[in-house]
């Protein structure tokens, strides 16, 4: 291209990749803050009949999915055992993938159960990384290695 430099663009990839290097635990942070709060949202449905929910009404297996997706939705946007919160919640996911959507073709997109996929992989992540800096584990950590100030 004319008046390009050469390495401009590698020079750009760069300088993003560092910005976003020391952002990514604020960003992760976020996701998993906004994630666990949309989850226990689907969980407030099943249990309280909140957001239009169908609450007491439900079978006893959509209330076991509700305690999963409130309790589970809030441990993980506290970040208080994240990771254990968030592998039970994957799993919880990969259940209801397959035992509500698949039967209506394999393609998520066809059967609609791209949100059950999404929330599947992405607890799976939050599994793997934990509650990460911005998480109540963090804190308690923090308030247990500062020395005590006598005075």
């Amino acid at each position: 291209m004319p008046g390009s430099r050469p390495g401009n663009e590698n020079d750009r990839r760069q300088t993003m990749e560092s910005y976003h290097g020391k952002c990514s635990d604020i960003c992760y942070g976020l996701m998993r803050i906004v994630v666990g709060l949309l989850f226990a949202c689907h969980g407030a449905q099943k249990l309280f009949g909140m957001f239009g929910g169908i609450g007491g009404s439900a079978s006893t297996l959509i209330r076991i999915a509700g305690v999963i997706e409130f309790f589970g939705g809030v441990i993980i946007a506290l970040g208080l055992w994240a990771g254990f919160a968030a592998f039970i919640a994957s799993g919880e996911m990969a259940v209801a993938y397959f035992k509500v959507h698949a039967s209506g073709g394999f393609w998520p997109i066809v059967n609609h159960g791209e949100l059950a996929v999404i929330y599947c992989f992405v607890f799976l992540y939050i599994a793997c990384r934990g509650s990460g800096r911005l998480g109540v584990e963090s804190l308690m950590r923090k308030q247990r290695t500062q020395p005590i100030e006598k005075g």
